[in-house]
């Protein structure tokens, strides 16, 4: 009987660390979930956009498009989610761009066809080097302007290079937080090679800061993108029966005004 029981024991130990182990050698599989190329040229998206490369302080050229807009007022530094490529946030950039707005709308390492593998770090050398082209390009403001997990990344630079203004869509407060309400089986936060803490970022920075937020986001408890706006001492903005993939969330009128308010 014993021997059963210790042999049980064995058994599901070795479950629970295979469960684990598969966790955290895949768990970049499961945070970052690029589209790779080919994307069509920017001038095929919107009229008088031109494709640039940009160059990380690491030696990666990232492609990326840059939509300026006559007589802009700002220029707005997209960084985006982690699924899909620049592709899906060309609504955004034509929004923005008919608002006034030049767009810069860059794909992370391992998107877009880009070289390199995604991590935390990498991203921000990604977010670094889009600033990079925006400051040897035009000077005038730059708006940061997160998706989900990009407003982990525009936060961080925004701490790092305030902005003239920060707007934040969705965001969590860090990654661990927003995956235990995804895997509450699993000790996430131990597990984890990536933080993307948000709010963390958020509190340090000098930029106004907004953020918008679905209520019926079911990725991202809106809970926590309040408590981002909190941490920032921002706005927050809430998009009534919004879940967080919805239109309405990519180019609605709460999003860009959000981001034209700033101005």
């Amino acid at each position: 009987m014993r021997r059963r029981v210790l042999l049980g024991l064995a058994a599901a130990a070795t479950i629970v660390a295979v469960v684990l182990g598969g966790a955290f050698a895949f768990q970049r599989k499961l945070v970052f979930l690029p589209a790779g190329g080919p994307v069509p040229p920017a001038a095929d998206v919107l009229p008088g956009g031109r494709d640039v490369t940009l160059t990380t302080a690491d030696g990666l050229r990232l492609s990326a498009w840059y939509f300026p807009a006559p007589g802009a007022r700002a220029a707005v530094l997209v960084t985006p989610g982690n699924a899909g490529n620049r592709s899906l946030r060309a609504p955004l950039a034509a929004a923005l761009t008919a608002r006034g707005l030049s767009v810069l709308l860059a794909d992370y390492r391992g998107y877009g066809g880009n070289p390199g593998a995604p991590t935390e770090r990498g991203l921000a050398l990604d977010a670094r080097a889009a600033r990079d082209f925006l400051l040897a390009e035009t000077d005038l403001p730059l708006l940061y302007f997160g998706e989900s997990l990009g407003s982990a990344v525009a936060a961080e630079l925004a701490a790092a290079h305030p902005p003239a203004g920060l707007v934040l869509r969705s965001p969590f407060t860090d990654l661990a937080a927003v995956g235990r309400r995804h895997y509450p089986f699993l000790p996430v936060r131990w597990l984890l090679l990536d933080r993307f803490p948000t709010a963390e970022h958020v509190a340090r920075t000098t930029a106004p800061v907004t953020v918008v937020y679905g209520s019926a986001d079911s990725v991202v408890p809106p809970e926590q993108s309040r408590a981002v706006a909190a941490a920032a001492g921002g706005r927050a903005v809430e998009v009534p029966g919004a879940d967080h993939n919805d239109r309405v969330l990519l180019d609605g009128p709460a999003v860009v005004e959000a981001v034209t308010a700033l101005l």
